[in-house]
């Protein structure tokens, strides 16, 4: 598919407009994703020499601890990514999700069941209401942990088609959406559990008894799910899709309005909704009652790390797609046999191959950018100038969103952050009559609105080959220019929700106020 000359940028208006240009034009000066991790590879290791022969180095205002930076050109630092090497790739934490979630995904896809159920529920659905659901899906898929960018852009993109939507306008929506939306959900998360064990014990090195709970932004959190869908729906309209355009038809990808769904296609799609149905059942089954068999075998709860339901989320959700996809295709006769399964799954992970050769040099980047210190020495000079600022309350907090704004564009992994982040923040905070849990709020909605727009996520470079299935002339550049305007309108959004918050003493959550 290619997009269409004429619509190729009539719709821009104004100073926005012209400035996504310019972030896109200087984007698709990039090269290609692998060689832009093989250049950044090659970065991390000049500065590693550069600022370890220099000493630089940063003092943890807390612990009194000194960071250095790690000579990845020494000796050791040469021996250790030499030895490591295979071991960074295996242990990249998107790769294996990724290659078992397509097994299902894949499956399913092929068989033709996605393309049934798309057209039988959204032949005559209004687009806004698909850019809607697609953004709140986005943001909800937080409560599954890191499928959601790997499950939804490709799923994103067959609805948006099947409307007659720009496909790759899609998969921009739901990647922002999940990406963007990190720290907003109607329901408590895992990370909730976790931020809030970190930000409960950099409370406690000022006041020894003082708790915060998982639920302490629950209040917060919802408003900004609602927020965020109109906020995310409002950018693709008038901003995304415009520039985007319509794609032509290519070989290989239709929309498709008008097929009639046959009377087999219907009976087949039916027998898999209700496989669905009796899967879900089962899960339920082996994981509501006490003791049941994918609960915690220390704590009995079902979710929290350690419990089988929340490691086995995976081929869960694999198994989800799998099932459905077997029983459909038996019954509308895509799959006649056991070979027929195996080619599916076979030409799913082919289409993997490219995005496996560029997870080997990404890995090698991530954990490099890692041992090197790099990244903890950025975040630490920072929070050691923002302390030293005496500035009003509110410009704090939204420094303090900024600055993680910009940490979260080199260093991913929101626990890792703010377990870096909280014994700095949350006491300083505290001694200025700020609630633990405000500074919480504060550092996830920074860690959240750059997620989408930098190259250095582990999901940007997957997202990005999927949109390439629809343009492969697609570059980064396109990508990111497309992806500010969310960025940009989430962060706006979020600070202005924080600041009525604060203003308005509104509580964050059940017993957790903006002030101590």
């Amino acid at each position: 598919m290619q997009r269409k000359e004429e619509v190729k940028r009539q719709e821009e208006r104004g100073a926005a407009g012209k400035f996504l240009d310019f972030i896109e034009k200087v984007g698709n000066k990039l090269p290609e994703p692998l060689v832009l991790f093989v250049w950044l590879s090659g970065i991390v290791l000049l500065l590693s020499f550069i600022l370890s022969v220099a000493n630089v180095t940063a003092v943890n205002p807390v612990t009194g601890d000194e960071v250095t930076v790690v000579n990845l050109l020494s000796k050791s630092g040469i021996q250790r990514m030499i030895t490591g090497a295979v071991g960074n790739f295996l242990g990249f934490p998107a790769l294996g999700l990724v290659m078992v979630i397509m097994l299902g995904v894949g499956l399913a896809e092929r068989s033709g069941l996605f393309s049934t159920l798309l057209r039988s529920s959204l032949s005559n659905v209004k687009k806004d209401r698909v850019i809607m659901a697609t953004i709140f899906i986005g943001i909800m898929s937080n409560v599954a942990g890191d499928s959601g960018p790997v499950l939804l852009p490709p799923l994103a993109a067959m609805i948006f088609m099947t409307v007659g939507m720009n496909p790759i306008v899609g998969i921009m929506a739901v990647y922002a959406g999940v990406m963007g939306g990190f720290g907003a959900n109607l329901v408590i998360e895992l990370v909730d559990v976790v931020l809030a064990s970190f930000t409960q014990s950099s409370a406690q090195m000022i006041d020894a008894g003082y708790s915060v709970f998982p639920t302490a932004n629950w209040y917060f959190i919802i408003i900004s799910t609602f927020l965020l869908v109109v906020a995310g729906t409002w950018v693709t309209k008038r901003y995304v899709a415009p520039r985007m355009g319509t794609l032509d038809v290519g070989e290989g990808h239709h929309h498709a309005d008008n097929e009639v769904i046959t009377a087999e296609e219907s009976r087949a799609a039916k027998k898999a909704l209700i496989s669905v149905l009796l899967y879900v059942i089962l899960i339920a089954a082996i994981s509501i009652p006490q003791n049941a068999l994918l609960r915690s075998p220390e704590s009995g709860a079902l979710l929290e790390w350690g419990a089988p339901f929340m490691d086995g989320m995976i081929p869960l959700l694999a198994l989800f797609f799998f099932i459905p996809g077997v029983v459909y295709g038996k019954s509308a006769g895509t799959i006649k046999n056991a070979s027929d399964i195996y080619r599916m799954l076979t030409e799913s992970i082919a289409d993997l191959a490219s995005y496996v050769v560029l997870v080997f040099v990404i890995s090698q980047f991530f954990f490099w950018f890692m041992w090197s210190n790099i990244g903890m020495l950025v975040a630490m000079t920072g929070a050691n100038i923002l302390s030293g600022l005496g500035l009003p309350i509110p410009v704090v907090l939204v420094l303090i969103v900024l600055m993680c704004a910009i940490i979260n564009l080199f260093i991913g992994g929101a626990s890792s952050k703010w377990g870096l982040l909280a014994p700095i923040f949350v006491p300083m905070l505290m001694l200025l009559d700020v609630s633990p849990e405000m500074t919480q709020m504060a550092y996830r909605i920074g860690d959240s609105v750059t997620n989408m727009i930098t190259p250095l996520n582990p999901y940007f470079a997957i997202v990005l080959g999927m949109a390439k299935k629809y343009d492969k002339n697609l570059k980064i550049g396109t990508f990111i220019s497309n992806m500010m305007p969310y960025s940009i309108g989430f962060l706006v959004i979020w600070i202005i929700q924080l600041l009525f918050w604060y203003f308005f003493k509104l509580p964050l959550g059940p017993g957790a106020g903006i002030s101590l």
